[in-house]
């Protein structure tokens, strides 16, 4: 059974339905400030994955975005009108979607699509419960591995244990990251950095390392909230969501970075040099946390997993939650 991004209950860190609506908005506004970085990025004919399915409103019987006939153009100016009418939305979920049909009648199809073919759990901490030494409001549980990996891990978790370590990527790279989980990339396509030490998922200890991986990412001041809330719950929240939900700040960042926290399986199997951490086995690696910064800024440069006080922190933050 696939995860759900919006079953933000299941992990017990909302209080209330005000609350759910406001940080599940900022979700949204990530997945599609993530959808854009990879949809802008020169690698975007790799990275881009997958390729919208979606149906022609106009005709059910066809799809107006295909993986057999892509268009990254006609993918831009979808997602330009998503944009464009957020900067207008004032009112119910109803009514916007109306003036969204009409700048271009691709625009919320396409937002759905963003949001339904997100396979990752991921959930805004509330400030109560965020990591004091990673200095950014943007904190977000992320689990990113499916149901059957996550099984799998923790089968080794307790064979082995498992301690954190730090991955960095571009932001253009989390697009496919949340729909494909975090995969083993050296020697492929995919790969942007070297692979020194052989092939693997390279991790680090130490923020600093893992920070410079995760690269300058420009998102330009344009690139606002979206205007949607794809849930299963009533119409009260999405109107909640455009009544209440102010023009989200870290979006109108000109350059964002992520920096995710991982728990590693500490078998044999994962190879130490230095604070260089490589795990050729995928399936002894999975996201915990998601860290965004913006405007090219990061958080604490020197933060090293390993330290007690550390470790201490994140194990109270995530052993609360069900494992």
């Amino acid at each position: 059974m696939e995860l759900c991004v919006f079953s933000f209950y299941m992990l017990g860190v909302m209080s209330g339905a005000t609350d759910e609506v406001a940080t599940g908005a900022e979700v949204i506004d990530l997945l599609v400030a993530m959808c854009r970085a990879a949809l802008q990025s020169s690698r975007k004919s790799i990275i881009f994955q997958p390729y919208p399915s979606v149906v022609d409103p106009n005709n059910p019987k066809t799809l107006a975005f295909s993986p057999k006939r892509k268009s990254y153009d006609r993918l831009q100016r979808a997602l330009d009108g998503i944009l464009l009418i957020r900067t207008m939305a004032q009112g119910s979920y109803s009514e916007t979607k109306k003036q969204m049909d009409k700048i271009d009648p691709l625009a919320h199809p396409l937002l759905q699509w963003i949001l339904a073919s997100n396979r990752s759990h991921i959930v805004k901490l509330p400030l109560n419960k965020q990591l004091k030494f990673m200095h950014t409001p943007h904190q977000f549980l992320l689990i990113s591995s499916p149901p059957s990996k996550e099984a799998r891990f923790q089968t080794a978790r307790k064979l082995y244990g498992s301690t954190f370590a730090f991955h960095g990527s571009h932001i253009e790279n989390w697009h496919s990251i949340l729909r494909k989980g975090l995969v083993n990339a050296s020697y492929t396509k995919f790969q942007l950095h070297g692979a020194a030490y052989g092939r693997g998922i390279y991790l680090s200890p130490i923020s600093s390392i893992s920070f410079g991986y995760s690269g300058e990412n420009r998102i330009f001041s344009d690139i606002l909230n979206p205007s949607g809330f794809h849930n299963s719950k009533s119409s009260l929240l999405f109107d909640l969501y455009f009544l209440t939900y102010p023009l989200s700040l870290f979006l109108q960042s000109r350059n964002l970075n992520c920096v995710a926290l991982c728990e590693v399986i500490t078998s044999k199997d994962l190879q130490k040099h230095g604070n260089i951490w490589v795990c050729p086995v995928s399936d002894h690696v999975c996201t915990r946390f998601l860290f965004v910064y913006e405007n090219g800024q990061v958080g604490d440069m020197h933060i090293n997993t390993q330290e007690a006080q550390i470790q201490k922190e994140i194990l109270q933050v995530f052993d609360s939650k069900p494992r």
